[in-house]
């Protein structure tokens, strides 16, 4: 028991480089051990123990993929592009021609799902405003550990012209979910919101 005890101590407190393997070579040595008795006791501990060093390691291989973190940017970049420039096709090829997409506009009843929906919400805003510019701040992106998923957040200035009056949004909210579709980042998922100021307690 103490020979199970102590190796069970050094697969738990083994933090060095590399660890994932000597906490492997723990695990079977102790198994090898004649403790039949502290095997069975301790086998649902070994196996959860050995899922989650297996599964971190993973996710810190596949988050730590810098071409996927600029392919996002890149895809959000583009985003901005075509709302600038009112080209619907880079829209087009920047959502997944999904039916089960969703976007979530400003407005209350701006809950669109599917490309269809999104499609025509996107032409009518073209046909209402134009000249418009926007600046992006505080974007924050995060991948999943299979890499295949990720999600986003960032403010934006929105300025536009709409029926000849030239308006702005400032620290518009705009979050959402992309997915690599057949090795392509495409988005799935947007919400945009306005911050409201709101007085509490008065």
């Amino acid at each position: 028991m103490i020979k199970c005890t102590y190796l069970l101590g050094l697969l738990l407190n083994n933090n060095n480089e590399g660890s994932f393997r000597h906490k492997f070579r723990i695990f079977t040595a102790i198994f090898s051990s004649k403790y039949t008795t502290m095997k069975s006791y301790f086998l649902p501990l070994f196996v959860t123990i050995a899922l989650f060093f297996s599964s971190c390691q993973d996710c810190e291989q596949q988050t730590s993929r810098k071409d996927d973190q600029l392919a996002i940017e890149n895809l959000l970049e583009q985003y901005v592009i075509a709302n600038e420039r009112q080209d619907f096709d880079l829209i087009q090829d920047i959502w997944a021609p999904n039916s089960d997409i969703i976007l979530y506009g400003t407005d209350s009843e701006d809950q669109l799902m599917g490309w269809i929906n999104i499609k025509s919400a996107v032409k009518n805003q073209f046909s209402q405003i134009s000249e418009t510019y926007i600046s992006v701040s505080d974007q924050f992106i995060k991948l999943n550990c299979s890499g295949n998923t990720a999600w986003f957040a960032e403010r934006l200035t929105y300025n536009f012209i709409y029926k000849g009056e030239a308006r702005v949004y400032n620290g518009l909210r705009f979050t959402g979910v992309v997915e690599k579709i057949e090795g392509k980042w495409m988005l799935v998922q947007a919400h945009l919101s306005l911050p409201a100021n709101v007085g509490v307690g008065k």
